[in-house]
């Protein structure tokens, strides 16, 4: 199972604008095996959607997904 995931913001700096990961069940898994790859991004704060939504807790994932990984933003 192949999965997409797109940086944004600063974190372009540290991953890439965008990169295929296989082998990954969920966004704990995905979260982990970036931090191996690309050991700054533990340093970094940033937020996670799966498939153009927000989410908050380990989230399973699908092959053909798109992860998004965004820096912290705020609105007015």
């Amino acid at each position: 199972m192949v999965v997409s995931v797109i940086a944004f913001g600063s974190l372009t700096e540290i991953v890439g604008e965008q990169l295929s990961l296989d082998d990954v069940r969920d966004t704990n898994a995905l979260v982990n095996k970036l931090n191996v790859r690309f050991p700054e991004l533990k340093n970094s704060k940033y937020l996670v959607a799966v498939n153009k939504k927000m989410i908050n807790a380990n989230t399973a994932l699908n092959g053909n997904d798109t992860i998004a990984l965004m820096p912290p933003f705020s609105g007015g």
